[in-house]
């Protein structure tokens, strides 16, 4: 992540126009996909998600049953179109990697123990990437469950923040990925104020990392709101969603 040209202009603009502050527009669209127990297509800036949840259900093989609690298994996927380049569609090390990453992040907020020896399963795949797919196919997952009814403490958002030209900004995109100075994503869930996903990618002073960290965490909360009216949407309609914002 080594910084070669400037990112933000004169009047304060990043590549695609936006603030330093400003997050890229976000749509969720839940119950996509009939055959799943619960799913969400995202569009989050110009990443293109779809994630879908089967389960709970049993577990195959028996083996990796749990007694007390339920297997959470989870994949991340991205198509062979989703980037500029032709991906090979075996899983990556890098999508190996995500799809760890997405269980731990979203398991915090799922009661695992009504559920025992059972499995939920979790697929997010990659239509379009543009920097930050895995908040935004985290972001996706979480919708995804509560579609599919699961039992969860709370709904998990995911932001990233990072630093360019020294200084720090909200939901960072493809560019700002490759060629700032520091990336962190970071997943949130807002009621239990509980991070429950922190990476970073870069160098940042301690000041940078608490400022960095503080960004991450008020993007979170946006996008926490644009899954509420989301799951609220589908559920309760477009009337319910207009008396609520009066």
């Amino acid at each position: 992540m080594t910084q070669t040209k400037s990112l933000i202009d004169e009047n304060g603009k990043r590549t695609d126009g936006r603030t330093e502050t400003e997050l890229r527009e976000i749509k969720i669209n839940v119950g996509v996909i009939k055959n799943a127990d619960g799913s969400a297509f995202i569009e989050f800036g110009m990443n293109k998600i779809l994630a879908a949840v089967y389960g709970p259900r049993e577990v195959h093989p028996k083996h990796m049953a749990q007694p007390d609690r339920c297997v959470l298994r989870c994949r991340y996927h991205m198509t062979p179109f989703s980037t500029d380049t032709r991906k090979n569609p075996a899983p990556s090390r890098r999508e190996v990697e995500i799809s760890k990453v997405m269980r731990e992040a979203l398991e915090p907020a799922l009661m695992l123990q009504d559920y025992p020896r059972a499995a939920i399963d979790v697929y997010v795949e990659v239509l379009q990437a543009d920097g930050g797919s895995r908040c935004a196919g985290i972001t996706a997952a979480s919708v995804a469950l509560a579609d599919a009814g699961i039992n969860m403490r709370d709904i998990v958002a995911a932001c990233a923040a990072g630093k360019i030209n020294g200084k720090i900004v909200t939901d960072i995109n493809d560019t700002e990925d490759k060629e700032g100075e520091a990336d962190m994503p970071v997943a949130y869930m807002p009621h239990l104020d509980q991070v429950t996903l922190l990476q970073l990618d870069g160098i940042l002073d301690d000041k940078q990392f608490s400022e960095c960290l503080d960004e991450a965490v008020r993007g979170c909360k946006v996008v926490y709101e644009i899954q509420r009216k989301a799951l609220m949407q589908k559920y309760f309609g477009e009337e319910t969603e207009m008396k609520e914002e009066q």
